[in-house]
């Protein structure tokens, strides 16, 4: 493994992304080809990270390959790519089973791992590492990578544009081809140039003020694919989990779907159960459902939170289940053995993104995308509990492979390409002192619309309000943005969640029915006559309906 800094990079395979779905990537393509890694924290700091439920997976004695698939369709509320759902479903069984050949130290029970239970499954699937999986998962993944001689790694490094050949285009000319990254490393412009490019940047949940998702997780593989020209399909469906922790002075740490698949119950501040006058699977009901249910009962009962309660399990079984719970609530002053748990739904993950096949290809030549940052269908409407893991080792694995099957085809060196200079996203954009403060005044202006309004519950009205702040926002933002030698992460990250922003809320205002994550209070019921499509947006053609 090398981590040298150069201003201009080559190489075979670009992978901008250290999650799960980046690490596999650069696993598989390192089989084939020179691989540079970069990401834009340390190669620790990722959504897979802090992911604790764990991986759902077709491997305990009474499940099968059609009821996981079954399961993930039913969730997805009619909008799965059946294709890409079995291609998951059937491929993650040897994903999961290499990486306990890794070394992956989840809890067993006998000669299986410890299956447990989560929302909207029929059987007990999800393998975990008590409730730290994503770290178990990105722990064993990031060592194999380190002892793999052909991937270079590249950490603090932020993509900010790819590099296309859009500009040198006619109209009828063969469609648009990307050549790698422009990026900020060391306060640095880096050129990096890839004969094939992979887009594994995660998710966008910080676009919202209560999320799980960690500080990096601000859209910017989303906005930069949607600004290259990438074809973008079912931004609307944000999924929301239903129990982030909701208490002064600690940060909006998620709660593990786990804790009430392992018998957790809900209750609101009268101490009264509620789920079961809302769905028949009570507590197991589908997020959305849930995350529902908890926002009404905070409006009924007008208080701030809910409250998870764990305490009808032994002390000894709590602390050995959820260490991370445990340890993270107690330095606020909670014991989950004995205490309820407060809390209330966050942003938590992107059902769609960018449009891929079930090969990982995107519309642009030589680009490839996996992982939550990309589309292919598997989720539907509305994600199924613990499949986002598994999505990343099956695709992550596509995409490494397939993009440096496709390197290999290409010439030596990719063609020197102007830079983007595009409002926002030029690699020149900086700030003065002042106006630092103004940016993050920006940001936090963006997440609030976007909760009161295209949030849990949406409707024309808000989401037309939200277009015209965002585009007061927009106005702001250029009034801000100077130009010098100075390069600022910061403004480019406004910019992103601008862009993200207006692609949610577009596609949110075009689906005029309620289907999964995506609930309209003036259009309450599921409209499959209508709108058993999907929505497609790019740059140049926002909002279009697409058959599934």
């Amino acid at each position: 493994m090398n981590s040298e800094v150069r201003l201009n990079w080559d190489t075979d395979v670009l992978i901008i992304g250290s999650g799960a779905a980046g690490l596999r990537a650069a696993l598989a393509a390192s089989e084939y080809a020179d691989v540079t890694l970069i990401t834009k924290n340390t190669v620790t700091e990722s959504n897979t990270h802090y992911a604790q439920g764990g991986i759902a997976v077709a491997m305990n004695l009474d499940d099968t390959v059609g009821l996981h698939i079954k399961d993930t369709c039913v969730a997805g509320a009619g909008l799965c790519d059946v294709a890409a759902v079995e291609m998951m479903v059937s491929e993650g069984i040897p994903r999961v089973g290499e990486l306990l050949d890794w070394g992956a130290n989840f809890d067993w029970e006998g000669t299986l791992p410890r299956f447990t239970q989560e929302a909207a499954h029929s059987r007990r699937r999800i393998v975990h590492k008590g409730d730290a999986t994503g770290r178990e998962t990105t722990d064993v993944l990031i060592q194999r990578v380190r002892n793999t001689e052909r991937i270079h790694i590249l950490q603090n490094a932020f993509a900010i544009d790819l590099l296309t050949d859009a500009d040198e285009k006619k109209s009828g000319e063969a469609s648009v081809k990307c050549y790698g990254v422009t990026a900020i490393v060391e306060e640095q412009v880096v050129c990096i140039r890839a004969k094939s490019t992979i887009l594994a940047t995660g998710g966008l949940g910080r676009v919202y003020p209560c999320t799980s998702n960690p500080q990096i997780a601000t859209g910017d593989g989303f906005a930069a694919a949607w600004r290259a020209g990438c074809e973008m399909i079912d931004m609307e469906f944000v999924q929301f989990h239903p129990t982030t922790l909701f208490l002064d002075g600690a940060p909006n740490f998620l709660i593990s779907e786990a804790v009430r698949g392992e018998g957790g119950t809900l209750l609101n501040i009268r101490g009264e159960r509620f789920m079961g006058k809302y769905h028949e699977k009570g507590e197991l009901a589908p997020r959305d459902v849930v995350s529902r249910s908890i926002q009404n009962e905070m409006y009924l009962t007008q208080f701030p939170c809910v409250y998870l309660d764990i305490t009808n399990k032994t002390t000894e079984f709590i602390h050995e289940r959820f260490p991370t719970i445990s340890a993270t609530t107690k330095r606020y002053g909670l014991d989950i053995s004995i205490d309820l748990i407060p809390v209330r739904p966050g942003a938590h993950f992107m059902m769609g993104g960018i449009r891929t096949n079930t090969d990982t290809q995107t519309n642009i030549e030589g680009l490839y995308a996996c992982g939550e940052v990309a589309c292919t269908g598997v989720h539907g409407a509305n994600r199924l509990a613990s499949n986002s893991l598994l999505e990343c080792l099956v695709y992550g694995a596509r995409a490494g492979r397939n993009a440096a099957t496709f390197a290999n085809t290409q010439r030596a060196h990719p063609p020197n390409l102007p830079i983007s200079s595009d409002v926002g996203t030029s690699a020149l954009l900086s700030t003065d002192a002042a106006a630092e403060l103004e940016i993050e005044a920006i940001k936090n202006a963006i997440r609030e619309t976007l909760w009161e309004n295209v949030s849990i519950e949406r409707s024309a009205e808000g989401l037309q309000n939200t277009l015209a702040v965002l585009q007061d926002i927009t106005e702001s933002l250029g009034d801000v943005v100077t130009c010098s030698d100075t390069k600022d992460v910061s403004t480019i990250e406004t910019v992103n969640m601008l862009n993200v922003a207006l692609l949610i809320t577009q596609s949110a205002l075009a689906r005029t029915e309620s289907r999964g994550a995506h609930y309209r209070s003036d259009f309450p019921t599921q409209d499959d006559a209508t709108w058993q499509r999907r929505i497609l947006i790019t740059r140049d053609n926002p909002a279009e309906i697409v058959p599934l």
